[in-house]
């Protein structure tokens, strides 16, 4: 049984014109041979983009890639045809397969977009790429599953101030503070935005928000 606690703070961080990444595991030239990933999970990168800057086309293979908008919106275009406006409260999910090209750029005139993008190993490998986004139906108070990709969960919960929410009980829990910030507990001193939760067979762990605030939590079996 292990809880780590990772600060914002302690995230390597990456910043270019107009566009700002934290990332939660070792990432490019940021290289850390005790922080590769966790569960399946092998990049969780907060990023926030000024408008109509972003990520232009680029190519992948062999991964899920997983996006949640927190604040603004994401113009995506890919090589399977999609081309959507990805907003707060949708979750997107593409499969690499045998190979992908895509663009991700911030949308004009919403102001500035911060989004968290998860990468995962798939369960196996190549297969026909694919594409889906869609609303998702959050529950005030409640964990709500969003996608299922990789043996992983990926579930989203809003809480308000004061509101107590019982983590799973899956062995390995990854759970990142979008927005907000959870109150002091016998874990840890109060976890703000961009502080994540690693649980190795911890189940059932209670967090209280301290204010407003939305919870990212990637679960897997072990």
């Amino acid at each position: 049984m292990t809880v780590e606690i990772r600060r914002a703070t302690q995230r390597f961080r990456t910043r270019d014109r107009g566009r700002d990444t934290r990332h939660s595991f070792a990432f490019g030239e940021h290289y850390d041979p005790e922080n590769l990933g966790f569960g399946a999970l092998v990049c969780h990168d907060e990023h926030l983009l000024g408008p109509g800057v972003g990520f232009p086309e680029h190519r992948h293979s062999d991964l899920e890639i997983v996006t949640w908008v927190l604040d603004g919106a994401v113009e995506h275009t890919d090589s399977t045809g999609a081309a959507t406006l990805v907003r707060p409260g949708m979750v997107q999910v593409q499969s690499a397969g045998t190979g992908i090209t895509h663009a991700e750029v911030a949308a004009t005139g919403v102001g500035p977009t911060r989004f968290v993008q998860a990468w995962l190993r798939p369960e196996t490998s190549g297969g026909e790429p694919s594409y889906d986004v869609h609303e998702v139906a959050l529950v005030s108070g409640e964990l709500v599953e969003a996608a299922a990709v990789a043996g992983g969960r990926f579930l989203v919960a809003r809480l308000a101030a004061g509101d107590t929410l019982t983590l799973p009980d899956d062995p390995l829990q990854h759970v990142y503070i979008g927005k907000g910030a959870l109150i002091r507990s016998s874990l840890a001193e109060p976890l703000s935005q961009g502080d994540a939760f690693r649980f190795t067979d911890v189940p059932g762990v209670e967090v209280t928000a301290a204010v407003p605030t939305e919870l990212l939590v990637w679960t897997f079996p072990g």
